[in-house]
C-alpha cells in the first residue's frame, strides 16, 4: 500500500521573508507561468504527462505551476524544502514510496519550488492528468521535442 501525505504536517513551516533571488524568481514565474512540473518530461499522451525530478544534494528545481490534477511519488526518499506561492516555506522528509494526490478546481493552482536538503540524490515521479478542471498549459517546444525523442 502506498504511503500518503494526507494530513502530514510539515516538519518546519514559516512565513519569513524569502531571500532576494528566490523572491525575484517567484515574480518571474508569476509573470510567465512555468508549466514544467519536473526536470524531464518522460512521456505525454492525450491523457497524461509523466515527469521525473532528480535533485542532487543541494540542488533545486525552480518555481513551477500546478494547474492539473496529479500525483507524485517519492522514489528515493529524502528531505526537501519548498517555497510556496502563499508565502510559506515548508520542509518535509519523504519516505520511498510516499505518494500525494492533488486536485485543483477551475482557476486554482499551486506554485512552488523544491530543494534537496539531504545528502543523497532525491527522485520523484509526477503524473499529471490532462482531463482536469483546468486546461493543460502549453509546454515549451524544447520540452515537447525532448519527450517525443525519448
Amino acid at each position: 500500500m502506498a504511503m500518503s501525505m494526507i494530513d502530514k504536517a510539515a516538519e518546519k513551516k514559516d512565513k519569513a521573508q524569502w531571500p532576494a533571488d528566490i523572491a525575484a524568481e517567484f515574480e518571474r514565474e508569476r509573470a510567465n507561468p512555468n508549466p514544467c512540473v519536473g526536470s524531464v518530461l518522460l512521456s505525454e499522451n492525450e491523457r497524461t504527462r509523466v515527469w521525473i525530478i532528480r535533485l542532487a544534494p543541494g540542488e533545486r528545481i525552480g518555481f513551477h505551476r500546478h494547474v492539473l490534477d496529479y500525483f507524485w511519488t517519492s522514489v528515493s526518499g529524502g528531505r526537501g524544502r519548498q517555497h510556496v506561492h502563499d508565502g510559506t516555506t515548508v520542509e518535509y522528509t519523504y519516505a520511498p514510496g510516499e505518494t500525494r494526490h492533488e486536485t485543483y478546481g477551475a482557476g486554482d493552482f499551486k506554485v512552488h519550488d523544491l530543494e534537496n536538503l539531504g545528502e543523497r540524490e532525491m527522485i520523484f515521479m509526477t503524473v499529471e492528468f490532462k482531463d482536469s478542471a483546468n486546461k493543460p498549459m502549453p509546454l515549451p517546444a524544447t520540452v515537447a521535442r525532448q519527450a517525443a525523442a525519448a
